[in-house]
């Protein structure tokens, strides 16, 4: 049997790991350009309010060539006090239910309107680890948010695996499909 040199080997090991990566990539690129096409087909700007993701959901947006069609703004509020200032999030539904919770991502979504010139919003908070999970919050868990200004603001949660930047990943491609699901009903 031909040994590998350790160069060989890591290269393999690199030639894996792009290809997983561009296989993520590409996923995600195209529900972005989906989200942005079916936003201007509808006529409408979203606003994020991004806890977890750091304002990955807006980043993607962005990346597609004329998304200031269909993107008003990004709000990343990662602290609770940022959840409270900027998207009027209740300090009392913090201490309640925590900032990882239906309530949170509700009120993140709602606030994201409010305070901004989109038609429709999509929030997230979650707990992308490696610490801060519970028994009944464990690491992974996401809640998304979706509102317009027509409808009752709705929410999802999810229990993602992998490390940190996975569970973002997966975060981010999800609020995506909600949003593209939420567009096409």
């Amino acid at each position: 049997m031909k040994q590998r040199s350790p160069d060989a080997k890591n290269a393999s090991g690199l030639r894996v790991y792009i290809t997983r990566n561009l296989m993520k990539m590409t996923t995600l690129e195209n529900l972005v350009v989906e989200a942005n096409k079916k936003l201007k087909e509808k006529r409408l700007k979203l606003a994020t309010a991004e806890s977890c993701t750091g304002g990955g959901v807006g980043f993607w947006i962005t990346s597609v060539a004329g998304s200031s069609d269909c993107f008003d703004r990004g709000f990343i509020t990662y602290s609770n006090e940022a959840k409270i200032e900027q998207l009027g999030v209740n300090p009392y539904t913090l201490e309640s239910f925590g900032a990882v919770s239906e309530q949170i991502a509700r009120e993140m979504a709602e606030g994201a309107l409010r305070n901004s010139d989109a038609d429709v919003s999509i929030a997230i908070t979650g707990i992308a680890g490696p610490d801060g999970g519970t028994p009944n919050k464990p690491v992974g868990t996401v809640w998304i948010a979706y509102s317009n200004c027509t409808q009752t603001t709705e929410a999802i949660v999810d229990v993602f695996s992998g490390n940190r930047q996975q569970v973002r990943e997966q975060a981010i491609a999800k609020a995506l499909s909600y949003l593209l699901e939420r567009l096409t009903t």
